[in-house]
């Protein structure tokens, strides 16, 4: 278990180099190349007159495919979204062999928007597995906010939900949100659905006493792990923290 961790915690579709993705929201491709010459593919989508730039980094299944989908949602609100494809999924070449990788990937490819972008305009958003990696990039670097959807306390607090009799000492990923949260000096907003059935919201509460006092926890009701983006309260209560007006 020890060494075969990735296939229990990545799930990845890989999609051939000519695939041609199709959204109704206007987007382009984008390839980063990482330290090692290993090249990540993104998409851009572009909000008329943006107010800033929402960097999404999305779950552990599927690629952009289908995480592509969300864009819409922010691109609506006026903001312009890019996500990043990690090692092995999508269109991205490699593989992710350990986590220190894996950060400093998301934090290559953050640092190269910052020529295009400027980053008191950026919005990190991370969705279940990406808010580990959201968590610890925001607390490197200095965006305008951090978004967290469903994150979780730490990995090895997920790994005692689903797998209670492994030792979390051989857990290779622990992404301790919980340690790194409270180095993140930019505003932070949790969204967690209190009927989360992979990421036990009552082990996530407990984010919240780490929050600063101007830093929001939104519980929404009666919203599971999955879908939280297109839920009607997950879109109101965002409207309300990117500064939209309801209705």
């Amino acid at each position: 278990m020890y060494f075969r961790q990735e296939r229990l915690l990545f799930f990845p579709t890989k999609l051939p180099a000519d695939y041609r993705f199709a959204f109704a929201t206007p987007w382009e491709e984008r390839w980063l190349p990482m330290a090692d010459g290993t090249r990540l593919h993104g998409l851009l989508f572009r909000a008329d007159s943006p107010r800033g730039l929402i960097f999404y980094l999305h779950g552990n299944s599927g690629a952009l495919d289908s995480w592509g989908e969300a864009a819409a949602t922010y691109t609506g609100l006026g903001y312009s979204v890019f996500m990043l494809d990690y090692r092995g999924y999508g269109k991205s070449e490699g593989v992710i062999s350990s986590q220190a990788q894996l950060l400093a990937d998301v934090q290559t490819a953050y640092r190269q928007l910052l020529t295009e972008f400027p980053e008191s305009h950026i919005t990190i958003l991370g969705y279940s597995l990406g808010t580990g990696l959201a968590t610890w990039l925001a607390a490197q670097e200095h965006p305008q906010r951090l978004l967290l959807q469903a994150p979780y306390f730490s990995m090895r607090a997920v790994a005692r939900q689903h797998y209670p009799w492994v030792p979390g000492a051989i857990v290779r990923y622990p992404l301790n949100t919980d340690a790194v949260l409270p180095r993140v000096a930019c505003p932070v907003v949790i969204f967690h659905g209190d009927q989360d059935e992979v990421i036990d919201h009552r082990t996530t509460l407990q984010l919240k006493a780490l929050l600063k006092p101007q830093d929001q926890f939104i519980t929404l009701p009666g919203v599971g792990h999955n879908g939280m983006t297109t839920n009607p309260f997950y879109q109101a209560a965002l409207r309300q923290v990117l500064g939209q007006p309801l209705g």
